[in-house]
């Protein structure tokens, strides 16, 4: 039976998914599909808009209808620096801004805009204005900066700057201009909040008073581009902070039916920005839905909203229920830019599914273009000129040997089996996935196994690619295959010593004192009671691993040299309820100190500023410090290869080259397919934007 006989159109989608693919009319401006990117952070905006261009272009041509722009800066008396977001202070910043358009134009999709003025959510680092907001007011930032309370003439100028960068948007390109008011992030949603807006005039006190402003910039930028531009409002509608906050049963419902018909789209969701984008540790897809399903029945206009959705069936769900007429998407757009030409081809099974990590906020805080870890092109798409889709064909008919079936290993046979090569993926293991399918049973972590599941559904589909498991290698074997080339991904192993960040020598520990690892742990060991986690990694695994041992009913403390559990975790939005949750199971949490010493029965303490020692009972350690590369087989192949004529080429990557995250090891796998061919120079192995000087 054919795909057309099954009742599937010629283009490959199912007709179900038909509804995806009609256009919403936002204003004068039309959709070509329901599919809408979001404005979301990159790391890249007026720092590196080549950079940036190229990824919301890659978007495009993956099929999204509309592709918007993070947060905009408007004014420089509102600044973010050093977080990196777009600019549109003056004229001079329209050309990055219209390369950024005609690249989304390119391919038949609308661009968007989202102006931003930060008010008390910035201290105006760079040009060292005294940022204002409705009331004095400490900003936000944990920095010696208050802002000042904004007069009469500074509402009149805010209006005005809103309106300048709505017409300096229209002459870049813009199809959808936004007027935003979520995250607790900006001067509108902080007059429209009663912790910051202490205001006794017609712009404070009652909700009618404190969303004037909102209503005013609206019709303000209505009224300046609204004739060529789709005016999109983008709300929080529930802060989850019940009756301090706005919430969808009061003044956030309150909020939407008196400006329901200004807008031409209502963007919902929940703020601030870590109960937005929850990871999916604390948060399944579509988590959102009860907060936002009201704002249809009370506009008329088009209501867009998000959830990480990643299933097209669960999209249909939500548009013929009447919940909304677009998908929004951030996360998921970033993972796979191709989601939607995926679905109109009929290939649902080749969407590359968000984990819901925050990998990709993570970039957003340090100041570097945007990565993920499903997706190791993101970022480099002006950069390297890497495609998620596509890659250079075999540059010869050789063979690969994978020895490893890691994340590394499964994303490096992946490619290479696009590129065309012969690739033999050897796993020692009975399953493949290496530290993802084991972290994957962690609490909490179960939807990062997607990782594995893309990868090896891809492979599964390549004739060129075949896969091995219970196969351990030696080094002879490895040179017996007689493959051209030889990858080692053996991953890492958690170390039992203690030695990490703030241990440069191993920890003291006494003759029978009980040290177990994460991989203990992970290989299904037990644990005796009171247990101490020395948590010097800072990342997930500290937490998840008390976790579990609370769950199985055992006495949990965690030690931690920060100032709190998992403090990594602070970039990718989870590091509070992290440590909400874990105090709320009973687990005990002692920050600022080292371990000492092990010893049979306690643990001794260090206080990290006086060295004041203090003891705690302890019948298990488990230090959360390190990873050693397994790295013995590379080691040894080198040694049998040396001096061999004809050898083939034999790299190590991944963990077992230099243990980090997953995302690292995906983009390494990614990048030794990548490279496999090419002349090996000492240049840089990317394109680099440099500032211009500017001529005096």
């Amino acid at each position: 039976m054919t795909k057309h006989d099954a009742g599937i159109k010629p283009t490959g989608r199912n007709p179900r998914y038909d509804i995806l693919f009609e256009p919403v009319q936002i204003g004068p401006v039309r959709t070509k599909n329901r599919f809408y990117q979001v404005p979301h952070c990159n790391g890249m905006g007026h720092a590196y808009p080549s950079s940036m261009a190229a990824m919301r272009g890659m978007k495009a041509e993956g099929g999204w209808g509309v592709v918007c722009t993070e947060q905009v800066e408007i004014h420089h008396t509102s600044e973010l620096t050093p977080v990196i977001e777009g600019r549109l202070w003056d004229d001079r910043d329209i050309p990055v801004m219209a390369k950024m358009c005609d690249q989304i134009h390119e391919h038949g999709a609308l661009a968007g805009i989202e102006p931003c003025y930060d008010g008390l959510a910035t201290p105006n680092r760079y040009s060292r204005e005294i940022p204002m907001g409705p009331s004095a007011r400490p900003v936000s930032y944990l920095e010696p900066v208050q802002g000042r309370a904004m007069d009469k003439a500074d509402i009149r100028n805010v209006r005005r700057w809103y309106v300048d960068a709505a017409k300096r948007a229209q002459k870049a390109g813009f199809d959808i201009v936004y007027v935003y008011a979520g995250h607790d992030l900006n001067i509108l949603s902080h007059f429209l909040s009663r912790r910051w807006n202490n205001r006794g005039d017609e712009y404070g006190g009652s909700l009618e008073n404190r969303v004037r402003l909102l209503r005013e910039v609206l019709s303000d930028t209505k009224d300046a581009v609204g004739d060529t531009c789709g005016i999109a409002l983008r709300f929080g509608v529930d802060e989850l902070m019940g009756a301090e906050g706005l919430s969808h049963q009061g003044e956030g419902r309150d909020v939407v039916e008196m400006l329901a018909e200004y807008p031409d789209l209502w963007d919902v969701n929940v703020s601030d920005w870590d109960n937005d984008s929850m990871t999916s540790r604390f948060a399944q897809s579509g988590f959102q839905d009860s907060y936002v399903s009201f704002v249809k029945k009370v506009t008329s206009k088009p209501v867009l909203g998000v959830g990480r959705y990643t299933s097209p069936d669960a999209m249909v769900s939500l548009l013929r229920t009447g919940a909304l007429d677009l998908i929004g998407a951030a996360r998921p757009s970033i993972a796979d830019p191709f989601l939607p030409n995926k679905v109109e081809e009929g290939r649902i099974e080749d969407i590359r599914e968000c984990i819901g990590c925050n990998i990709c906020v993570s970039a957003d805080f340090h100041m570097v273009p945007l990565r993920c870890t499903q997706n190791p092109t993101m970022g480099e798409e002006w950069r390297k000129g890497w495609h998620p889709e596509k890659i250079a064909k075999a540059h010869a008919d050789e063979s690969v040997l994978v020895v490893g079936g890691g994340p590394s290993g499964l994303e490096a046979a992946r490619a290479l089996g696009q590129r065309g090569y012969a690739v033999t993926l050897a796993e020692a293991g009975t399953v493949l996935g290496g530290r993802v399918a084991r972290e994957g049973a962690l609490p909490g972590l179960g939807e990062w196994r997607r990782v594995i599941d893309y990868r090896q559904y891809q492979i599964s589909q390549m004739a060129n690619v075949h896969t091995y498991l219970e196969s351990a290698l030696s080094a002879p074997d490895l040179l017996e295959f007689g493959a051209d080339h030889i990858v080692i991904a053996s991953g890492a192993k958690w170390t039992s010593d203690g030695v990490g960040r703030e241990n440069y020598a191993p920890i003291p520990m006494e003759d029978g004192a009980h040290v177990m690892t994460p991989d203990d742990i992970m290989d299904g060991k037990s644990a005796k009671g009171p247990v101490v986690i020395f948590d010097d990694d800072h990342y997930y695994m500290g937490g998840v691993i008390a976790e579990l041992l609370r769950d199985q009913g055992l006495d949990v403390t965690i030690v931690t040299p920060a100032a709190d559990v998992s403090h990594w975790t602070h970039n990718t939005l989870e590091q509070g309820r992290i440590q909400s949750k874990l105090m709320k199971m009973g687990v005990k949490i002692v920050p600022l100190h080292n371990v000492a010493a092990v010893k049979v029965d306690l643990v001794t303490l260090e206080c990290g500023y006086t060295e004041a020692e203090h003891h705690i009972a302890c019948a298990t350690f488990i230090p959360v410090t390190m990873r050693q590369p397994v790295d013995t087989l590379y080691n040894e192949a080198e040694l049998l290869l040396a001096g061999k004529d004809d050898a083939p080429t034999l790299t190590r990557i991944g963990d077992c080259f230099g243990p980090g995250t997953i995302a690292a090891a995906v983009y390494a796998g990614h990048r030794y397919a990548r490279a496999l061919g090419e002349e090996i120079t000492d240049d840089v192995p990317f394109r680099r934007e440099l500032p211009h000087l500017a001529t005096e």
